[in-house]
């Protein structure tokens, strides 16, 4: 059996094992014949959303190979395919993504299924991608829904948080490929933030602001932009006081930038740039807790000075804090549902006693902001709080009854944060 942890190692999976079907009939037949079953993606969520008390199921050994739609610019993908084994291969053929996560090394199905986000005024977030969705469902029948026919049912459907089913295949849009380039500027005034935040966040396609609490300054702001052909676009000689990095860095001070998606203007393919992290290296520092709290795009200034406030109380336990935008959008579950937003995310040293003790404080600060948790990310967060914050969990909770009367899909984290 694999290692039963998830990738950060602060998580031991409680399910009494993982299957490796290699076709969909495969994950009909398990799950028909199954009490209780999960869906387990790359392991990069740090609670426990994926976990079952009966077997989880893994779709890394499906070997279906992406089709593209030109006519409709879509890719269809199988449920367990990473984004870095498949962006290469999409490029060569002309087309793109909208956006990535920081991570390539996660599955499409479960970054979709958590609401997981790239960052850009304009981007929503990873799911917003999706047109069409296939996945079994409790019965053991396969279950197709699309933008195009199935309205809100689908909106409910796609931020599924594996409640509904194991995701076999996706439909996502695609757009024509672009190269982008990657500038790293440092030492940015909180001040300036706090008067600029829309104009410092609008600079490029995707803008990621990295801090660590120890002082009024902002370390890095990581800039992606997209580069037009012909383009003799200079990198300006300073950003909001802000001045460029005289070298490629990594968001943890101290550490190599070797891992780091390449930096310093040079351009390189979108999937070379939206990242953070390349796919050949272990994402991030790997031995970390992280958290995130995404609240109203109007309200990001003055949640940034509620957790500024608490700096000598994080700082101590912190890695680095990222701060990035995302599109609103209409998927029911989404924390960006029919609201830009602004997230707030850390990245804690694993000291989860110590972690666990401060986050009810962070979340107090933020909590005249409505601040929403990751759903893959650690919070604690009451049930009650979490339910009010989604207007559409009613509906929800109905698709559940819909597909899964008998809650052959839910865990102790759908039974507190969804069903309560």
């Amino acid at each position: 059996m694999k290692d039963r942890s998830n990738w950060a190692g602060n998580y031991t999976y409680s399910s009494a094992g993982v299957r490796y079907p290699r076709t969909v009939e495969e994950v009909q037949k398990i799950v028909s014949g199954a009490s209780k079953v999960k869906a387990l993606g790359s392991r990069h969520s740090f609670n426990d959303i994926a976990d079952s008390t009966g077997d989880q199921v893994s779709l890394e050994q499906f070997d279906v190979a992406p089709v593209i739609d030109p006519e409709r610019r879509t890719l269809t993908v199988h449920g367990g395919v990473k984004y870095g084994h498949l962006c290469e291969q999409l490029h060569r053929a002309g087309y793109a993504l909208h956006n990535m996560a920081s991570l390539p090394h996660i599955s499409v199905a479960g970054a979709c299924a958590t609401a997981t986000h790239g960052s850009g005024d304009a981007n929503g977030n990873l799911a917003t991608a999706v047109s069409a969705i296939e996945f079994v469902t409790a019965s053991g029948d396969l279950e197709v829904l699309s933008r195009d026919r199935d309205g809100d049912r689908f909106c409910g459907a796609v931020v599924g948080l594996g409640a509904l089913g194991i995701v076999t295949g996706l439909t996502l849009n695609v757009v024509p490929a672009f190269d982008m380039r990657q500038d790293v500027y440092e030492n940015l005034p909180f001040a300036q933030v706090e008067s600029h935040f829309d104009s410092i966040e609008s600079s490029a396609y995707s803008v990621s602001l990295f801090t660590d609490w120890r002082s009024d300054r902002f370390t890095q702001v990581w800039l992606k932009r997209i580069v037009a052909e012909g383009s003799t676009f200079e990198t300006p000689p300073e950003l909001s006081a802000a001045t460029p990095a005289p070298a490629n860095r990594h968001p943890i001070g101290g550490l190599p930038a070797e891992p780091c998606t390449v930096q310093m203007g040079v351009p390189g393919p979108w999937y070379a740039r939206l990242p953070h992290f390349r796919m050949e290296f272990t994402p991030s520092s790997g031995n970390e807790l992280q958290t995130e709290y995404l609240v109203p795009r109007p309200q990001a200034v003055q949640a940034i000075k509620a957790v500024d406030r608490m700096r000598d109380r994080i700082a101590p336990l912190l890695l680095v804090s990222e701060i990035r935008t995302i599109a609103a959008d209409d998927l029911w579950m989404s924390p960006c549902y029919r609201q830009a937003c602004v997230g707030i995310h850390f990245t804690w040293t694993k000291d989860w006693e110590a972690v666990r003790q401060l986050l009810p404080l962070i979340e107090g600060a933020l909590e005249p902001f409505d601040a929403r948790p990751h759903w893959g990310k650690l919070f604690t967060m009451s049930a009650q709080r979490v339910q009010s914050l989604y207007p559409k969990l009613p509906e929800f909770q109905q698709l559940l009854r819909d597909y899964d009367p008998h809650g052959k899909f839910r865990n102790a984290f759908l039974d507190t944060y969804v069903e309560g």
